[in-house]
């Protein structure tokens, strides 16, 4: 199995994913499927879940061979040193072959730069058993779009007041409120300052509450997407939706909180 990655937004944004998957748990199983690249799993406290698929396209190349491990675990702690480690002109390559201990990882530089160098890794593979859960497709009740720099400092902001998020949503405002023995912080975002909205024509509004550490450490990270899709349903999880084009995706579940 091999697959390389040279383009330079793409470089950032696969260093910036498992820097995300990082804070979220210590070991995880990536998937090659025959088109696609797939990680799905859960934070240590089994609060968030999170699905990513990156389809064969999105990469410079991805070559399955016949016989090759179809799944790898690996440490996401050393995992994301490495990616950490590459420069703007490095290539990155992963690959391995049948049924490894290892895998490998190279950042080869660009030869008409001087002052770089290759640098190659053998990484060791974790023996680790996990399975896949099943998503339902879900009707929500209200989902919007919006910027996502805004949303990662409206997000540090309201931790200032509280660890939890209550979010209100109706036709005319997305309110996000956060409290606290400090007091209490309350954003009210207009409908039209939204890039995308929609909420359901029977459901006047919704009332909900989530934990802001979570959302802050393992979400929301600008580097993924421009703009971070979000979902809501009374009595399900929320869901944060990152595009990351070429029909790639980075999805996270997050359970809601009880209001007492």
């Amino acid at each position: 199995m091999k697959v390389t990655i040279e383009e330079k937004h793409k470089k950032e944004l696969f260093v910036s994913l498992f820097q995300l998957l990082k804070n979220s748990t210590n070991a995880l199983r990536i998937a090659f499927k025959e088109d696609h690249m797939y990680i799905q799993g859960m934070d240590k406290s089994h609060i968030c879940l999170f699905d990513i698929k990156i389809t064969s396209g999105w990469f410079s190349s991805y070559d399955k061979t016949v016989g090759d491990s179809e799944s790898i675990c690996i440490d996401t702690n050393i995992f994301f040193t490495v990616m950490s480690m590459c420069s703007e002109n490095h290539v990155l390559v992963l690959e391995y072959e049948n049924d490894p201990d290892h895998i490998q990882i190279h950042w080869i530089h660009d030869k008409n730069k001087k002052g770089e160098f290759d640098k190659i890794f053998n990484i060791t593979l974790l023996d680790i058993e996990s399975d896949y859960f099943e998503i339902p497709e879900v009707d929500y009740q209200a989902e919007f779009s919006i910027n996502s720099k805004k949303i990662n400092e409206i997000m540090s902001q309201l931790t200032s007041f509280g660890d939890i998020m209550n979010i209100k949503c109706n036709e005319e405002n997305v309110t996000l409120i956060s409290s606290g023995i400090n007091g209490e912080m309350k954003v009210n975002i207009s409908v039209d300052d939204l890039t995308e909205y929609s909420i359901a024509e029977d459901d006047e509004s919704l009332n909900l509450f989530f934990g802001l550490t979570y959302l802050q450490k393992m979400c929301i990270h600008t580097k993924l997407s421009g703009e971070i899709g979000f979902s809501f349903g009374n009595n399900f999880p929320m869901k944060i939706s990152y595009d990351l084009g070429e029909d790639s995706h980075c999805l996270f579940y997050l359970a809601p909180k009880s209001d007492d």
